[in-house]
């Protein structure tokens, strides 16, 4: 699946079937642009999980607020519409591939 871009109106509706991992991020954030490519290279490679990301701004706050972000980049990961795990920082792709695998087991 294509890497989806999430707000506060459609992040619940984006994370409802499957395994789903959203990238919370900011333009401001040096680590968040070197994890962005990343991100998207993993979700080239991994067509049966759901990619978002979710830019951290002025007009999107309630969403970061429920899951208590305090630092960027957080991956949090969900499954049919429930969180499940969250890592804060900057991962490499092996590291995030072979957390998927773990999150499929």
């Amino acid at each position: 699946m294509a890497l989806q871009h999430a707000n506060d109106e459609n992040f619940v509706s984006l994370i409802g079937d499957g395994i789903t991992l959203v990238d919370f991020w900011a333009t401001w954030c040096g680590p968040c642009r070197m994890f962005g490519p990343i991100f998207e290279s993993v979700s080239e490679k991994m067509p049966d999980v759901n990619f978002i990301k979710f830019e951290i701004d002025d007009t999107n706050r309630r969403t970061p607020a429920k899951y208590g972000i305090r630092s960027i980049p957080s991956v949090l990961a969900f499954k049919n519409g429930e969180l499940i795990e969250a890592r804060t920082g900057l991962m490499d792709e092996e590291t995030v591939m072979a957390w998927i695998n773990e999150l499929r087991s």
